[in-house]
């Protein structure tokens, strides 16, 4: 009896060694958590609703930073809709990017395992400066853009210069990065039963027939995960904008992130800053919780009876 309380105290003490361990390797991404994302979370909610100019104490005032920028600030409204702009282009334009290019690349071929890599490659490279002024590069007056225009006589155009051009041209460096949804595309593609094409093949199904009533909703899930994730990565952005254009011409690419960083670290009102942020933030929510209320009109789960 003795020798098996000792056994059970010996026990308990080994596995409370173990336990202490395991909060020990926790330890630096518990203090990252909390220092580095939870405390600057919390903060900017209370900054949201103060005045604060970052060089004095923030003071409490209410609902005034929510009221300035939806009654007197235009230029927030302005960011608001160039922000849903890109985000209308870059989400759709990328994701149909992808899935048409996963399809392509979901067959054997010589070689084909390059050439999924060379078209993963820019992904490897989103929200780079480098890659950002690159793009400045070669759609300026004298680029290797508008040098290949003139030489089938169109042109020149102005990518940067013309407000109707410049936000479509971000958008067109935002398409171009499609690779991290490609792969995930291209793995739920090889992921999709034979025996359904077998079946649709029996049943005289086309190619159309077949993408349409099997492909397509066998590969809801992954559509559904790239949707929410572009979705913010969209509603985030600033560093193309910034780099390439600073917002301009006549504002047409000022986005809320150049707005955010504008109102926090230009003009140092870090008060309207943070309700800034969490505009972005509601809408991220909104957007989030509409599609996951819309998800089971749409997509299709393997398991489901």
């Amino acid at each position: 009896m003795k020798k098996t309380v000792h056994s059970g105290v010996a026990a308990c003490k080994k596995y409370s060694r173990r336990d202490n361990q395991a909060y020990i390797y926790l330890l630096p991404w518990l203090a990252g958590f909390l220092f580095l994302q939870l405390y600057p979370f919390c903060s900017s909610l209370y900054y949201s609703f103060a005045d604060y100019q970052i060089t004095a104490k923030p003071v409490w005032c209410g609902f005034n930073n929510y009221r300035n920028l939806f009654t007197k600030d235009t230029e927030f409204w302005n960011s608001l809709w160039v922000t849903i702009k890109f985000t209308l282009y870059t989400v759709p334009g990328k994701l149909a990017l992808a899935l048409g290019i996963a399809v392509f690349l979901n067959r054997d071929l010589k070689g084909i395992n390059l050439i999924r890599t060379l078209y993963y490659i820019p992904s490897l490279f989103g929200g780079s400066v480098a890659v950002a002024i690159l793009w400045k590069l070669l759609f300026m007056d004298r680029g290797v853009v508008n040098a290949f225009l003139n030489t089938i006589h169109i042109g020149p155009i102005q990518f940067w210069g013309d407000p109707g051009y410049a936000l479509k041209t971000i958008c067109a460096l935002e398409i171009w990065q499609f690779g991290s949804s490609m792969v995930m595309l291209l793995a739920a593609l090889k992921n999709v039963p034979r025996d359904l094409y077998e079946a649709a093949e029996i049943d005289g199904a086309g190619r159309i027939r077949k993408f349409v009533n099997i492909t397509f909703p066998q590969i809801t899930p992954i559509i559904f995960f790239n949707l929410i994730m572009q979705t913010i990565q969209a509603m985030q952005n600033f560093t193309s904008a910034f780099v390439i254009t600073n917002g301009g011409p006549m504002k047409s690419t000022y986005v809320l992130g150049m707005k955010l960083y504008k109102e926090g670290f230009t003009y140092f009102r870090m008060g309207s800053a943070s309700a800034i942020s969490w505009v972005i933030f509601t809408i991220i929510i909104v957007f989030t919780l509409t599609l996951f209320k819309s998800s089971s009109a749409w997509v299709f789960y393997g398991d489901e009876d």
